[in-house]
Parts: C-alpha cells; structure tokens; sequence
C-alpha cells in the first residue's frame, strides 16, 4: 500500500465519503478538490482566521451516521498548511485507527486519538450550527428540539414564551428554510421577536445562505437601525453579520452605508464585517474605507489584528497590500506606518 501523506488519501483509501468544513469564520464548505490542493501545498487556506486553519472534516459510509473531526493547524506567512503538522497527525490517526476509517472506534481508540495537539472544541453555538447543518446536509433526524422552535416561530406559543426554545432547535430551523415553510416563518416572525430569540436567531444565520425575501426582511431591519437617531449598534452588527450569507448585490450596498457613517462604524460592527462579511471588502475603495474607519476607532491593536488577519484571506490580500504603498487619508496613513511598525518590532 501507498504511504499516505494527507487525510484526503486516507479518507479515500478508507472508501468513505466526506464533507470539509472551515469553522473559523462563517460555516462554510471547502470543495474536496480545493482542499486536496490545500493539503498538497499549493493553494493557501481559503477561510483562515488568526492565521490558523479551523476545520470540521465529517466523514460516513453507508449508514450515513457521520464520524466528526474537529481540527486546528497553524498556517505560514503565505497562509500554507505546514506539511509536518499534517503527516503528525496522520500518525495519531493511524496508530489510533489504523489507515481504514470506516469501523465504530472504541473507547480506547478515541481516547488515543484525542490526545493530540491538533483537535479543538469549537464554541457551543457554532457547534449547534455546525451539527444542524451536517444533519440537514445528509438527510438525518432534526434535533429532539425542533419541533418545540417550529412552533415558537409559527407565533403559536406566544413570542413572549422564548424561554424553553432550544438553541439547537433554531440551529435546525436555520439549517432547513427550504422546507416546510420554515424560511417564511423566520422571516414573519422576525418582526416579533424579543431580544434574546431574535440574537439567538441572527447568530445562526449568520452561517447560512439566506433566501432571498428573508435576506430583504433582515435587510430592511438593518437600513431602520440605520436611520434611527439613537441606532442599537450591537443590533446593527448582528444584523449585518446575518446578512453574510445575501447575495452581495443586498449586502455590498448596506455595508457601504454603514461605512460611509462614522457613528455606524462601531468597532464592534467592524470587527462583524471582518469575521462575517469579509467577502464585501475585496473591492478596493470599500476596503478602504473600513481601514479608515478602523483606524479612526483609535484601537491601533485592533486595526493591527484586523488586517493582519484580513491580508491572510487570499480573496483579500492583493487588495489590501496595496493599500501599504499608496497615499491614503492621513488617519488611515497614520494607522498603516503604525502596523508596520509594530511588525518590525
């Protein structure tokens, strides 16, 4: 048998089928050809965050009962896996497992396998997303709590009466609006909602890719915060961050709103279009216009994350690099001699 090298050719040699997931942004999926290609070291991580890659790799055979990994690897400067943090862990794999996968592991074998330095444990929340998700994707059960969420959103039990209502249920929820009415319920009962379902709610849509009327309905949520005098900011953030899965012709003008304010641009909104909506930022003058409006929240340590994280984005990094050697305003020119000299310290 061929040495393997990488978890694609084990996950193949093990005759299974498998889903990779990036976790450290938005819940996204990374074609199987794409992350061969990761793997192989010749094309940068797509989704890094922190310089570090963060993925769930679901794998099943026949039964469809998936097995789920949960893995963390530093990324180098050109955002590349390192080789070596693969093939260590290939050999916790195989000495845990073997090189065929598709057999029910022991206790044994999972505690062998889980004491390696590359698993991680995602935050509660995106774990609920992330289970709906994979569970809607390969056509199993719902979670015991969402037949209760379906009929909190139907208005039935009283928007008052959020309290029972189960994360999870509205993870499922989320992870089905193209069934059962569940995408027109959501979009109804948005309306309605009181503070804690409705964040709960706008959380889990920020992993999904919206239909359209409810995208317009969030949207149209977004432009009244927009209008207020006294907006809620932290709302205004939620919202946004929902609307990362729109399609950009909804999104792109709503965040070109919001940046062309300075009282809109709150750190904490921008630190939500960065984490959520990133993708908005690949036309230069909206890029710009986020680093100004970074650069004029005064938090020189949060503009020196924030674009060391965004440049690490391969859609992003020949937008933003650029913008190092240009003639920006004087405030985003400040910021960017500060950043860099803050790298050479």
């Amino acid at each position: 048998m061929d040495t393997i090298h990488t978890l694609t050719q084990l996950l193949k040699n093990s005759g299974c089928q498998y889903k990779i997931f990036d976790l450290g942004r938005r819940i996204k999926i990374i074609d199987n050809p794409l992350f061969e290609n990761v793997e192989k070291g010749q094309h940068p991580y797509p989704f890094p965050l922190q310089r570090k890659a963060h993925l769930a790799i679901a794998y099943w055979n026949e039964d469809n009962q998936p097995w789920i990994w949960f893995l963390k690897f530093d990324l180098d400067e050109r955002g590349l896996l390192k080789q070596a943090d693969i093939g260590n862990f290939l050999k916790y794999v195989i000495e845990a497992m073997g090189t065929r996968l598709n057999k029910e592991m022991s206790e044994e074998q999972q505690e062998k396998l889980s004491n390696n330095p590359y698993t991680f444990k995602p935050k509660d929340d995106k774990m609920a997303v992330f289970h709906s998700q994979v569970r809607a994707q390969l056509d199993l059960p719902t979670s015991q709590y969402y037949e209760h969420a379906l009929h909190y959103f139907t208005g039935d039990l009283g928007w008052d009466n959020w309290q029972t209502v189960g994360l999870q249920g509205i993870t499922d929820l989320c992870a089905r609006l193209s069934i059962e009415q569940n995408g027109v319920n959501v979009r109804k009962a948005l309306k309605h909602l009181p503070s804690e379902p409705l964040y709960a709610l706008l959380g889990a849509l920020e992993h999904t890719d919206l239909p359209a009327k409810l995208a317009g309905r969030i949207a149209e949520l977004a432009e009244s915060q927009i209008q207020s005098d006294e907006p809620d900011l932290f709302l205004l953030s939620a919202l946004a961050r929902a609307l990362a899965g729109a399609e950009d012709k909804l999104s792109l003008p709503l965040v070109q709103q919001i940046l062309s304010s300075p009282r809109l641009s709150h750190q904490e909104v921008l630190i939500g279009i960065a984490g959520r909506a990133w993708h908005l930022l690949a036309l230069e003058n909206t890029a710009e216009q986020f680093l100004l409006r970074l650069a004029q929240t005064g938090n020189q340590a949060l503009f020196n994350q924030l674009f060391a994280d965004l440049v690490m984005l391969p859609e992003l990094r020949m937008v933003l690099l650029p913008l190092l050697h240009s003639n920006p305003s004087p405030e985003l020119a400040k910021a960017l001699v500060n950043l860099q000299q803050a790298a050479k310290g």
